[in-house]
């Protein structure tokens, strides 16, 4: 691994950690409130752009980081939708 390959991981990461601290605020308060649905909507559909682009391109760092962030904005979705649904009842 070279100094850029180093570079590309250690962004990749920090780029995961993008969303972290709101889905555990989400996960703790159990209100989505004031989040936006269409916010996260947008991101879940550019990370699966990424996706593909990292794999039409071979590039691991890319489809890896965009995964985990996928993750955390499909679990924003759930919880906007959840918690949502749990206030409306």
């Amino acid at each position: 691994m070279n100094g850029v390959d180093i570079l590309g991981y250690s962004a990749g990461f920090i780029t995961t950690l993008t969303f972290l601290p709101q889905v555990i605020k989400t996960y703790k308060e159990k209100s989505a409130r004031d989040i936006s649905l269409n916010m996260f909507l947008i991101a879940a559909i550019n990370e699966v752009m990424w996706i593909v682009y990292g794999f039409l391109k071979s590039d691991m760092v890319i489809v890896l980081t965009n995964v985990v962030v996928l993750g955390m904005s499909l679990t924003m979705i759930f919880f906007k939708l959840n918690y949502s649904r749990n206030m409306n009842s």
